[in-house]
């Protein structure tokens, strides 16, 4: 499975089903289904969990959770109780809730222990400098990108478009879309690098 910064560009332009169709035929163990899927749905997935858990690396492994989770047990989609896409979007904010409820525990048990040994408790200060640092690094990134593949990379991972939304938003050919938004995750992988 590709990581999730690779998300964006993959689709195929096979056959364009939707995702019920896709999810009865991974059910039945069809890779090429679960890449057209992947396509499908990677981008609001991460938009969905990013606005729950916020922090972008977290973020990402809650994505590649679902992801796989979406392999394993495509077969208990019950096309009779909603959409696909539903369907898994709710499979995606359950993941990302309990995400943000174990790092609140942890968060909590560490500090309880710091109180304990008589230590300062976690630097909140610290965090709140990084997490600004790292907001602005993503900004100067988004700055770098055509005006195109800024507004395809922001609907589609911020807002939680699919890639046809976004291309009916922006008045473009769906293949359009996935261009630009495949370029642009690629320079703005490429510039994140370069933060760390």
């Amino acid at each position: 499975m590709r990581g999730a910064t690779g998300r964006a560009g993959c689709g195929h332009g096979g056959r364009g089903e939707g995702a019920e169709a896709l999810l009865v035929r991974v059910a039945g163990g069809d890779h090429q289904a679960f890449e057209e899927l992947y396509a499908l749905v990677s981008g609001p997935v991460f938009g969905l969990v990013r606005r729950v858990v916020r922090d972008p690396a977290q973020s990402e492994e809650v994505v590649q959770e679902v992801l796989l989770e979406l392999w394993r047990s495509a077969a208990r989609f019950d096309p009779a109780r909603g959409s696909g896409l539903s369907w898994i979007l709710t499979l995606a904010h359950r993941r990302a809730v309990d995400r943000v409820r174990s790092a609140r525990a942890a968060g909590e048990r560490e500090q309880r222990e710091a109180l304990r040994a008589g230590e300062p408790a976690f630097d909140h200060v610290t965090e709140e400098v990084e997490a600004g640092l790292e907001r602005e690094w993503v900004r100067r990134c988004l700055k770098r990108l055509t005006d195109l593949q800024r507004q395809s990379v922001t609907l589609a991972y911020y807002d939680g478009y699919t890639y046809r939304e976004v291309a009916e938003r922006l008045s473009l050919p769906l293949g359009t879309v996935k261009t630009r938004m495949r370029d642009g995750l690629t320079r703005l992988r490429g510039c994140l690098g370069g933060a760390a």
